[in-house]
């Protein structure tokens, strides 16, 4: 059997809808008949049971990192929803939530291993070495924004975050890693104003390493959604976001489109009830569709005329 397609769904920021929209994803690529595995990897603070209106898992990430469940095909519980299933996330437990380098390791594995076509990561919230790790294991990367000007921001840092992390797992040589940890831990350390000129820098370090950037320049390509917009200037967020990524970072971030804000949210949430199934008609719902396809299928927005 293939391995399957990891989706990761991120942000800078709490409270932009990941979990509510990581399982209304799921959803909607169930019902293309697709088998999807949904994973809750918000060790800290998992919930993305309850968006599905499951009660409490009794089982999940931390029987299988504890090592209660040898396999983790075996903590994967089903849903009401025909093709989707559920890897539920850590039950109190504090060490599960910050787990070592090696269950980290472990549990990557495993999740490359599932015997399904499409996997989902709901991602906690933060840029820490953890959800930045799981972010980049992914296939498709997705971050997720809302018209705030602290999402925005957090959402750029993450991007950063998520581009640097990967050029120092990916480095040939101690000098990068060096660089990269000064870079991360202290932004004014070494005077880069933005990732443009700490690429640049590092492109005058040799032609190998200057080919070694330019791919991962190449290979780091994370889409955006913009969630709960109320108007034209909301979803244009979408476009700026990309562009000035494209200036400043030298990065492509891809467009996959936009979500309107919908009070039906709210009362699925209250429902526990995932609002594809309960309210298919609403706005949220088409927005949800439209964007699964986008991702599945490489569409991506490229100006306002063409979307």
């Amino acid at each position: 059997m293939k391995k399957p397609i990891i989706w990761a769904i991120g942000g800078g920021k709490g409270g932009v809808g990941k979990s509510v929209l990581s399982g209304n994803l799921g959803i909607a690529l169930a019902k293309k008949r697709k088998q999807v595995v949904l994973i809750d990897s918000d060790l800290g603070g998992a919930n993305l049971h309850t968006c599905l209106g499951i009660a409490n898992p009794q089982m999940g990430l931390s029987d299988f990192l504890s090592k209660h469940i040898r396999q983790l095909k075996d903590v994967v519980v089903p849903t009401t929803f025909p093709y989707l299933s559920l890897i539920s996330g850590a039950r109190d437990s504090l060490n599960v939530s910050n787990p070592k380098h090696t269950q980290k390791l472990k549990i990557l594995r495993a999740i490359r291993n599932l015997e399904t076509e499409h996997i989902i990561l709901d991602l906690g919230a933060g840029s820490n070495f953890n959800t930045l790790d799981f972010f980049l294991a992914a296939d498709i990367q997705v971050i997720v924004v809302v018209p705030e000007p602290t999402s925005i921001e957090n959402a750029y840092r993450f991007v950063k975050s998520s581009f640097y992390r990967q050029i120092r797992q990916k480095s040939p040589n101690s000098s990068i890693r060096s660089i990269v940890d000064q870079t991360i831990g202290q932004s004014d350390r070494l005077g880069f104003r933005n990732p443009h000129e700490f690429l640049a820098h590092l492109r005058t370090m040799g032609s190998e390493i200057g080919e070694f950037v330019d791919e991962q320049v190449l290979t780091f390509n994370p889409k955006l959604i913009v969630n709960q917009i109320r108007s034209s200037k909301d979803r244009r967020i979408g476009f700026a976001m990309r562009n000035a990524c494209a200036k400043y970072f030298g990065i492509q971030l891809d467009f996959a489109g936009s979500i309107e804000y919908d009070d039906n949210v709210r009362q699925s949430i209250i429902k526990r009830q995932p609002l594809l199934e309960i309210f298919p008609q609403s706005s949220f719902a088409s927005g949800v569709l439209e964007v699964c396809d986008n991702l599945l299928y490489g569409r991506f927005l490229e100006s306002e005329k063409l979307s």
